[in-house]
């Protein structure tokens, strides 16, 4: 089975719905992709949630070191660590309140995919976030 995201329009749709990101693997250093992403993210208004066991905060807020840490509701877990971390990802992600499983572009796990999927979530992968927000907000 291949992985299959949902359809740009669907994306759409999450990310106007979406507030609240949770950023695993997002790092402090302003030259790093998930950090380039984060920011774009929270300067377009999204409240991100730094997700980071070596950092006290990113982007000016506390960061967590685990997903299970987060008070309160993640509308999406934005993941930012290479494809083998993915399934230790998946077991926190299915421990929280969130709704949907974005790993970045280039990032990609079939086993995951099909596991979160089968339990009803949904799940995108190889995707760029800040990308796609751009495409869908035209």
């Amino acid at each position: 089975m291949a992985i299959e995201n949902p359809s740009r329009e669907e994306i759409g749709v999450i990310l106007k719905k979406a507030k609240r990101i949770a950023v695993v693997g997002l790092s402090d250093n302003p030259e790093r992709t998930s950090y380039m992403v984060a920011k774009a993210m929270q300067d377009a208004g999204y409240e991100i949630i730094p997700v980071n066991p070596r950092a006290d905060q990113i982007l000016g807020v506390k960061a967590f070191a685990h997903l299970n840490e987060i008070e309160g509701h993640i509308d999406i877990v934005n993941v930012f660590r290479r494809s083998e971390y993915l399934p230790e990802v998946a077991k926190e992600f299915l421990q929280v309140d969130a709704d949907v499983f974005w790993a970045q572009l280039g990032l990609a796990h079939e086993e995951v995919y099909e596991n979160l999927k089968e339990k009803g979530y949904t799940v995108i992968m190889d995707r760029c976030i800040k990308v796609e927000h751009a495409l869908t907000r035209k």
